[in-house]
């Protein structure tokens, strides 16, 4: 994999860079970079609002974007591709819009514990808000859910809220049982596939879920680009969420009509320049294959939970071998903060992430109050998990242990 590596300029400025930390943001590739500084430099324009070349060119750059986005995640057409800052913006979009208008008092919203805040305080919001109950899926030791937590979702359920891998655990959840448990209610489906896409297979058609969400930055696209996607009937439900620009259709003193979909949901002048980063991020994981990124990232993650398991001071925060994970892995260092775990390892070159991971009632549930996080892309190589388990040795020295 080194002759990706070799896409992404960072690491020609930082050949010692050892990043493990893509869960968080990915690092860009030449073809984004050049495909972003392009449109600034030479093809930049307002979308839809100017009869001359270079608004033109931006319309159908937004456009192209939104058809790409939709053929990557299995989506009938562009017009379901509802574009936003980023995924947390998207999930904020569907609570506003969709959750405190159609979700009632005496209903209730079931999220899984597993749930990135982002797709978690909303839904706190929207059941104060509206007299809802939050119910929570919990999993088992095993990270699975557990059959007494799935009664949750009942005839009273409106929403159903889920990652398809947890941001924090890292394992990969059931989502079309998920989404059918929620069908036979006749809920809704909110799905974050945040820390998915990009890496394995998606198809939102054959889930049938009704709203999906991720981020650009995770994709190797810029930041300042994220996606909702929904069924039409389920966008239909959104009102809009911000006024003014793009989602206008005719305005006089006293009344307002609102543009069709998807542009009644996008207020403003939209990020042609993140939308133009996004396609080319598309086009780069299309030439690849996302099943050659998956393939690879999960040999990584192998490697790693084998390297860990030789260690009886690391302890992996859910099951290690033979179970299938998202690329990332949560652990905790005996006797050692993860604070100062990640800290002296960013000295030595390797950098990954600590603290709560933007899921605290998870790492509650669990009984883990921080944890140190690795996670995997397709510039990462089985020689870069040698360099953090070294580190993590040193790191052991340094508080005096032995190795």
């Amino acid at each position: 994999m080194r002759r990706f590596k070799e896409n992404f300029p960072i690491f020609s400025a930082k050949p010692s860079l050892i990043y493990l930390d893509s869960a968080a943001t990915t690092h860009k590739p030449e073809s984004v970079i050049e495909a972003v500084s392009k449109q600034l430099a030479y093809e930049n324009g307002s979308p839809h609002r100017g009869a001359h070349k270079g608004s033109v060119k931006a319309t159908e750059a937004y456009g192209l974007s939104k058809e790409k986005v939709a053929q990557f995640i299995g989506a009938n057409a562009g017009d379901n591709i509802v574009f936003t800052k980023n995924a947390t913006e998207a999930l904020n979009l569907i609570a506003y819009s969709f959750g405190l208008s159609q979700i009632k008092q005496g209903q209730n919203i079931v999220v899984a514990i597993t749930s990135h805040h982002s797709n978690l305080v909303p839904w706190q919001m929207v059941a104060q808000r509206t007299g809802a109950t939050l119910r929570y899926l919990y999993i088992d030791n095993m990270g699975e859910f557990t059959e007494e937590s799935l009664k949750q979702i009942d005839s009273q359920t409106a929403l159903v809220v889920f990652p398809v891998i947890s941001n924090g655990y890292g394992l990969i959840h059931p989502v079309a049982k998920l989404i059918q448990l929620a069908k036979n209610v006749g809920a809704v489906t909110v799905v974050d596939g945040a820390q998915a896409v990009g890496h394995m297979p998606i198809n939102v058609t054959d889930w049938d879920c009704d709203f999906f969400v991720f981020s650009g930055h995770k994709v190797f696209a810029p930041q300042g680009i994220g996606v909702l996607y929904g069924k039409m009937e389920s966008l239909e439900t959104l009102s809009p969420f911000l006024y003014g620009g793009d989602m206008i259709e005719y305005v006089t003193e006293q009344h307002t009509s609102f543009a069709g979909l998807p542009n009644r949901l996008e207020a403003g002048t939209q990020n042609v320049t993140g939308a133009v980063g996004l396609a080319a991020a598309i086009d780069y994981m299309a030439q690849i294959g996302v099943e050659t990124i998956n393939t690879h990232e999960q040999d990584l993650v192998a490697y790693a939970l084998q390297q860990m398991g030789t260690l009886s001071w690391i302890s992996v925060i859910g099951p290690q071998i033979g179970h299938k994970r998202g690329a990332l892995i949560s652990f905790t260092v005996d006797g050692i903060h993860p604070h100062d775990v990640a800290t002296l390892l960013d000295e030595r070159g390797v950098a990954i992430r600590a603290g709560h991971h933007c899921c605290q009632p998870l790492m509650a549930y669990l009984g883990v109050p921080a944890s140190c996080r690795i996670s995997f892309s397709i510039y990462n190589e089985r020689s870069d998990v040698d360099a953090l388990i070294k580190g993590l040795k040193s790191i052991r020295e340094v508080f005096g242990y032995e190795r």
